[in-house]
């Protein structure tokens, strides 16, 4: 079988959805990958639903054009407000988004407490209601903006007093609460797990990023539309941005360092 050796394109609001980058690398290492971080317009998390809308379908329909078998969509703020809209317009081609996580969250409470750490366009999104109801019955789901968390990353200031105090600040209410497990609802806030795991400390806390979830996801859908790359085939990495050359450096360094 000779395999498909396009692209799969990872797209997100900025430098977060490398996280969902790097674990799509590590699960399937013979897959070239494009990433689109978007920069210009980051962050997303206050936009309009439509302004997001419309911003997703350019950065989707640029990996479209460039030849990518298949887009990741790992921006929740983009899934939330687009992704019906991706799927139906880029429909020759799968379309894989973020779910909130908050399914795996309710099933493992042993308090009955979940934190949901996310944008606050996610928040509001239609995905995390239906997903909240129907798992969360009995639950007890505190869910919260995570001010500046975007902001940190895009910056480069994770290891800094001020993401331990922005962190703490959001975080802390939720450990009173007895939250035992914490849903990372947006693709940049991995980068601050050092950060929320100082300010969780030994509590028995579950921090629960959806990337992995979504690595596996690529994975079965390579596999049911007949795209994977042939065994052993050389990867390639590309990345663009809608910002300068400046943003594209830090966002290579950022992939790759």
């Amino acid at each position: 079988m000779r395999g498909d050796d396009r692209p799969i394109g990872v797209y997100d609001s900025g430098l977060g959805g490398l996280t969902v980058w790097r674990e799509i690398r590590r699960q399937h290492p013979d897959e070239s990958l494009v990433f689109l971080g978007d920069g210009k317009n980051c962050p997303y998390g206050a936009r309009p639903a439509g302004e997001v809308c419309r911003l997703a379908d350019e950065a989707v329909g640029s990996l479209v054009a460039e030849g990518c078998k298949m887009v990741v969509v790992a921006c929740n703020t983009a899934t939330a407000a687009a992704i019906g809209f991706l799927r139906e317009k880029y429909r020759d081609i799968p379309i894989v988004g973020m779910e909130p996580a908050v399914k795996p969250a309710c099933l493992h409470t042993r308090s009955g407490v979940v934190g949901v750490l996310a944008t606050a366009r996610s928040l509001d999104g239609e995905l995390f209601r239906r997903t909240a109801a129907r798992y969360g019955e009995n639950i007890r789901v505190l869910a919260a903006v995570g001010e500046g968390f975007v902001e940190l990353v895009e910056e480069n200031r994770e290891d800094t007093p001020e993401a331990l105090a922005a962190v703490a600040r959001v975080l802390e209410p939720m450990i009173a609460a007895g939250a035992d497990q914490i849903v990372l609802g947006c693709t940049h806030y991995p980068f601050l797990l050092p950060v929320l795991r100082q300010v969780i400390g030994d509590r028995g806390i579950e921090v629960i990023d959806p990337a992995p979830a979504v690595g596996r996801r690529v994975g079965e859908l390579l596999d049911r539309c007949g795209l994977r790359a042939p065994q052993g085939a050389e990867a390639h990495y590309g990345f663009r941005t809608f910002a300068d050359g400046e943003y594209l450096n830090r966002l290579i360094r950022k992939a790759l360092g």
